[in-house]
């Protein structure tokens, strides 16, 4: 387990089409069930200073403890997955650490000279940074707030894929509201 936030506990994946991902994972790798949002509603979002308006589709599965992610961008604003998409690459774009402390670990990833390059907030205390990739030129890291109907959904989505059997492969996300 790393020392560094704590297990790393998701790997996004950025994909060109991302109901083929979805198959892919399901039939071939045997990872599922899929939670699939065609438009994310990630809320103030902020690239390299300037906030925009991104238009990400997102597929949320687990393997054990590990979730998958499936990322799509569906526009053309500056994002770390559309930096990576323009050097030519495809695959492994970050991996995620889960925290409940999100304000005291984003403190301390900046006192160790991380930089946040992307950021914004999915639902009630569920804000995200994706840090600049200065340490390390390929993947990049990401702090995912799980409190509230973000972390319910993540317990959801994990507990959905114990003994899973391949039925029903792709589900929608569920209405935060409920959570």
């Amino acid at each position: 387990m790393s020392n560094f936030l704590g297990p790393i506990r998701q790997l996004g994946y950025v994909v060109d089409d991302i109901e083929a991902g979805m198959k892919h994972w399901s039939d071939v790798m045997g990872v599922g069930p899929w939670y699939y949002n065609p438009r994310v509603p990630i809320e103030d979002y902020i690239y390299d200073g300037k906030s925009y308006e991104p238009h990400n589709s997102v597929a949320l599965a687990n393997s054990g403890e590990m979730q998958v992610e499936l990322i799509q961008i569906r526009n053309d604003v500056p994002s770390l997955y559309r930096d990576f998409m323009n050097k030519g690459l495809r695959g492994l774009q970050h991996v995620a650490f889960w925290t409940t402390q999100y304000d005291a670990d984003l403190a301390m990833m900046l006192a160790k000279d991380f930089t946040v390059k992307m950021s914004g907030c999915v639902g009630e205390n569920g804000r995200f940074a994706y840090f600049a990739q200065e340490q390390h030129p390929g993947t990049c890291i990401e702090l995912s707030e799980v409190l509230g109907p973000k972390g319910k959904m993540f317990d959801l989505i994990r507990t959905a894929s114990f003994d899973w059997d391949g039925a029903d492969p792709v589900r929608p996300f569920p209405d935060f509201s409920t959570l």
